[in-house]
């Protein structure tokens, strides 16, 4: 749970890396996650998730990145459980009865600031009834200290105008003593994971999908193509996160989306965008 090394050979691809993660500070352990749709569970997992640097060396089409670990710092995460990924189940009640209010709102951010990591979880219905909700700061262990619960949080996503791609969020929290504690973040740029990664409907592959023994292939996708920009807005889509707390400046992922009917966001139906 403190260093992992990771290795791509794939010249004839044009991408080769040799990288190591070391972690920052201890793994965070994440409650139970538990998604039903039409009476049915489709979602029962539960995560570890730390936030790190990494360093080596990253090679695309014959350039040479070096990856400098005082420069990238990053997030890792692993799953165990049912997750609705792999070959698709045939339709059932949930295409024949489809639900008109359905709202999918979920909000995933880890951070790294120098004397501690920050996660936050949460997941909310399109009425605003959270069924995941998590708000934690995490010490090094050498410290001694344990991890601690900053209650539940308040997010105020700042929205491009007539869309729902956010530019970023204000997330109000409180700690034991119910102190005021407030991070901003900003988004920096984004990956949709609907294009490439296999997540959230992404019309080439899906995570757990059989395409064969021994298959690999390379996709290129360009983030300001109108396609590419439009389709995220029906997926969660993963950020650059600078976030800042008193002062104190941090790094790390801002994943978001929201689908259909969120009132607390004041989006109606699918087709609602931020005014």
């Amino acid at each position: 749970m403190e260093r992992l090394r990771v290795v791509c050979e794939a010249p004839s691809h044009g991408v080769e890396l040799d990288l190591v993660w070391d972690g920052s500070f201890p793994v965070i352990d994440e409650p139970s996650h538990v998604l039903r749709q039409s009476g049915r569970v489709i979602l029962d997992a539960v995560r570890i998730a730390q936030v790190g640097t990494w360093s080596g060396t990253i090679r695309v089409d014959g350039q040479q990145i070096e990856v400098d670990p005082g420069r990238w710092v990053g997030t890792r995460d692993r799953s165990w459980g049912i997750r609705p990924l792999g070959e698709p189940e045939p339709p059932g009640r949930s295409a024949a009865e489809p639900d008109p209010s359905f709202g999918f709102w979920w909000t995933y951010i880890p951070l790294r600031f120098e004397e501690f990591a920050f996660l936050l979880i949460v997941q909310e219905d399109g009425r605003g009834m959270r069924s995941l909700n998590e708000a934690v700061r995490v010490w090094p262990a050498r410290s001694g200290r344990a991890p601690e619960q900053l209650g539940w949080p308040e997010l105020e996503i700042r929205y491009h105008k007539g869309t729902r791609m956010p530019l970023g969020a204000l997330i109000h929290l409180a700690d034991r003593r119910r102190r005021p504690v407030e991070i901003d973040i900003e988004s920096l740029g984004f990956v949709a994971l609907n294009s490439g990664p296999g997540y959230s409907g992404d019309p080439q592959w899906g995570h757990g999908q059989w395409r064969g023994r021994g298959w690999v292939e390379r996709v290129e996708h360009d983030i300001s193509d109108p396609a590419v920009v439009s389709s995220a807005t029906f997926g969660v889509v993963d950020h650059v996160a600078r976030a800042s707390l008193d002062g104190a400046e941090g790094w790390g992922l801002f994943e978001h989306g929201v689908l259909g009917r969120h009132e607390p966001s004041g989006f109606e139906d699918w087709a609602s965008v931020a005014q």
